[in-house]
């Protein structure tokens, strides 16, 4: 099962390795370009994540012992976004992933900036990832 404090932490450690949010812009957008590529079946309309001004393809499987999640975006910086999602919840509990706050948002200093679209796509995306592990738990309790 996956740590989502030590992914954050993670992250965190990874951020602090460039003091430019330039070259941070950029790290983000890298981790973007790594991420698996969601094939043309897989990019549907009832996959598509509203609240996003780019385009998000969110796949939220498994069960509440384990929620693994893959995700594509037209946008890079939004498919960044998506990456560190993705290295925080992927593979976690929807108990862990319900009970872990996104620190990491604030601690590497995006908060502060990102734009406000941009912003508002990344609290949609956490918001179906929180919203489907706790629709995990209520309906197998």
């Amino acid at each position: 099962m996956s740590d989502p404090k030590h992914a954050q932490d993670e992250i965190v450690r990874s951020f602090s390795l460039f003091p430019e949010w330039l070259d941070r812009y950029q790290y983000l957008i890298d981790l973007g370009k790594r991420l698996p590529e969601l094939s043309e079946e897989e990019k549907t309309d009832d996959r598509l994540l509203h609240g996003c001004q780019s385009r998000v393809w969110l796949h939220l499987e498994g069960d509440r012992d384990e929620v693994r999640i893959r995700a594509n975006s037209d946008a890079a910086i939004v498919s960044g976004l998506i990456a560190l999602l993705i290295q925080v919840y992927s593979g976690c509990s929807a108990q862990q992933i319900v009970e872990t706050e996104p620190t990491f948002v604030r601690d590497i200093g995006l908060a502060d900036h990102l734009s406000p679209t941009r912003a508002n796509g990344l609290h949609a995306m956490l918001s179906a990832i929180r919203g489907h592990a706790r629709d995990l738990l209520t309906e197998t309790a």
